[in-house]
């Protein structure tokens, strides 16, 4: 498999399940994501605006290819409700190649 056609993760937070169900569907039907698992239930305690913060949120992982995280991050900030949402490339070591093949399928095809 190409490098660019390796699978990557792309995490990500929001407040509210249906926003991120809403982005989800983008990415799926855009095919630049061949998946999203959306986590329910996550409390996240942090600072922000020199304030300590405790929120209930959602987080989502995005399953993608590296030539696509750049699309995948760059749209998924676009309809992101946050001012400055958590958008992390989380690279893939390794996995099943039958499921690994499948996410490629799914993003559009082999870039090769």
């Amino acid at each position: 498999m190409a490098n660019e056609d390796r699978p990557a993760l792309v995490y990500t937070t929001f407040a509210r399940l249906e926003d991120a169900k809403r982005v989800g569907d983008v990415l799926v039907a855009a095919k630049l994501a061949a998946c999203v698992n959306i986590f329910p239930g996550m409390i996240s305690i942090f600072e922000w605006k020199d304030a300590r913060d405790e929120a209930n949120e959602v987080a989502m992982i995005i399953k993608t290819r590296a030539s696509l995280t750049e699309a995948v991050l760059a749209e998924t900030k676009r309809l992101h409700p946050y001012e400055l949402p958590a958008l992390l490339v989380l690279p893939i070591e390794g996995g099943s190649a039958e499921y690994c093949n499948w996410i490629v399928n799914e993003t559009g095809g082999s870039s090769r």
